[in-house]
């Protein structure tokens, strides 16, 4: 099915092929540090995905005027900016995944969240133990927050991409499969595999 634009996508897609300097700026700054983020995921340091990101916009404008709208423009971006930083990923001989947790073993057992046909499918069904009374700020502390970014940065490449673009940059599920060309089913395994193990991380922290 053919996807409909927003009005504030249209728009700024009329102001790219017009090569308004302004629609361009307006995009950057949506997206730019959500860019740099999918980018640093897949190549060795900022310097190289920052190299990505200005490719990646290169291509966006070069490609504007064949853009079909089958995607959001969002959803679109983000494929570009994967793709390209996988091409120099793999260019760099880097792309080898981060060691998480002891494997797959380690995650929380999948009985304690809440199955696709839930209401909330991936929440918890049974909250950890060791966060009853934990008080807020806490929870909302830097140095909690710091342990989330650390358990991050250490999953495998594509469960750390999929967690980011959908519940960082807060795309649908059928928009983070389709800009990292995922099946439904194999995005939403690693969607969860990568939650899980981020849940585990704050649970072993809050303990």
């Amino acid at each position: 099915m053919e996807h409909v634009l927003s009005r504030e996508d249209a728009e700024l897609v009329d102001g790219l092929r017009a090569r308004d300097e302004a629609a361009f700026a307006a995009l950057t700054r949506m997206y730019g540090a959500g860019m740099l983020r999918v980018a640093r995921m897949y190549v060795s340091s900022r310097a190289v995905a920052e190299e990505v990101v200005q490719e990646s916009w290169l291509a966006v404008l070069n490609g504007i005027d064949r853009f079909e709208g089958r995607s959001s423009l969002k959803t679109w971006l983000f494929r570009i900016v994967a793709n390209t930083a996988k091409t120099r990923g793999v260019r760099e001989a880097r792309s080898r995944p981060f060691s998480s947790f002891g494997g797959e073993g380690a995650s929380v057992p999948p009985e304690r969240f809440l199955g696709a046909d839930a209401r909330f499918p991936g929440h918890w069904a049974v909250p950890p133990a060791s966060w009853a009374g934990v008080p807020e700020e806490r929870l909302l502390a830097a140095e909690t927050m710091d342990v989330i970014r650390r358990t991050i940065e250490r999953l495998p490449p594509s469960q750390r991409a999929v967690l980011t673009l959908r519940d960082l940059e807060g795309l649908s599920t059928d928009e983070v499969c389709n800009a990292l060309h995922l099946t439904e089913t194999n995005g939403r395994v690693l969607l969860h595999r990568a939650r899980a193990k981020v849940r585990a991380a704050l649970e072993e922290y809050l303990r």
